[in-house]
């Protein structure tokens, strides 16, 4: 059974969390993550922490497609007291801590399916955690919410060690000095100016979050979109009739915290950023120009399409184009859809 932090907890000492005991059966962590965000570093480091450092049985592995940015990553993490072998390597499909890296993998159910009864969940978001359990619909749990983006935005890190700060306050056996000394180890390899910052996105990954205890499910309002597709609905042998398309098509979910911002006032119509984009997010719309010509003019973007690379910027000539921060609901709220 997990251990519970309830809203209002305090913080404790090192001291008072080595006495904190991990279960005997075991305890299992799973990070759901995309590609770029260092999941699979932070498991690596977690993981290393608990075997060199605090005298447990550990194991850490990730699961992945193409490695590239974006991508759907999965890292897990088990621990066992010292005696005791780990004698699966399995995924763990009930784990006593989810931790989400990225928000957007929210939308698919299965990043929290199984989350323990008393478990905890970690989401990087700017959300509070009212918000996030009315969507993911989770009861029994605590839901702790880290804004980790904008930490390692301020450190000029990555949100991976915000993510283990935040992690080692809600995990009571795991020790945080074991685990800085982890990341000490890991970055004082090849990056020895990159380990004070770290080791300070970590403090601020254990200080800066915010917590609730929810005992019943909500009423669910996940985001998102469900596929219709059924036994009902297709061909044949489900048969695609356009090959390599797809009204579902979401790139949201690749968006690493930053997308694109349009002022319309400043845009010159010159559609370099169209020549750039690699997934055809630009609108544009026929009108007539001061002297009656036909001309295409940029009305906006569709987010939809949109997985954050930024070429777009880079080729504007005005500053019509603005990376920013995706705040909650900007691209929903913001998005111009195509018409196909």
């Amino acid at each position: 059974m997990a251990r519970q932090i309830r809203k209002g907890t305090t913080s404790m000492t090192t001291s008072q969390r080595q006495q904190g005991t991990i279960p005997e059966h075991g305890f299992g962590i799973r990070m759901e993550s995309i590609g770029g965000l260092g999941a699979n570093l932070a498991g690596k480091m977690l993981a290393e922490a608990g075997v060199l450092h605090m005298g447990l049985n550990g194991s850490q592995f990730s699961s992945y497609g193409s490695e590239k940015k974006g991508s759907p990553v999965t890292t897990y993490v088990r621990f066992t007291p010292g005696e005791q072998m780990i004698r699966v390597t399995e995924p763990i499909d009930y784990p006593d801590v989810i931790a989400v890296f990225h928000e957007a993998r929210l939308r698919d159910p299965a990043c929290t399916h199984g989350l323990s009864q008393g478990g905890i969940l970690i989401v990087n978001t700017s959300r509070p955690p009212e918000e996030i359990w009315s969507e993911v619909g989770v009861k029994n749990a605590t839901i702790v919410c880290v804004d980790a983006t904008q930490i390692a935005i301020d450190e000029r890190t990555r949100a991976n060690t915000a993510m283990l700060g935040t992690i080692c306050r809600a995990v009571e056996f795991l020790s945080p000095d074991a685990v800085k000394q982890s990341i000490e180890d890991a970055f004082g390899r090849k990056y020895k100016d990159m380990v004070q910052a770290n080791v300070k996105t970590f403090d601020r990954g254990y200080e800066e979050l915010r917590q609730q205890f929810f005992g019943e499910a909500p009423e669910v309002t996940r985001k998102g979109t469900v596929p219709t597709l059924n036994r009902g609905v297709h061909l044949m042998g489900g048969v695609i009739t356009a090959a390599g398309n797809s009204i579902q098509k979401d790139l949201s979910g690749s968006r690493q915290g930053f997308l694109p911002e349009f002022k319309v006032e400043s845009c010159i119509n010159c559609a370099a950023c169209d020549q750039v984009c690699p997934d055809f997010c630009f609108v544009w719309e026929d009108r007539e120009d001061a002297k009656g010509r036909k001309f295409q003019y940029l009305v906006g973007i569709d987010y939809q399409y949109c997985k954050g690379c930024l070429k777009c910027i880079e080729a504007c000539p005005t500053d019509a184009l603005q990376k920013v921060r995706e705040a909650d609901d900007y691209a929903d709220e913001n998005r111009v859809a195509h018409v196909w």
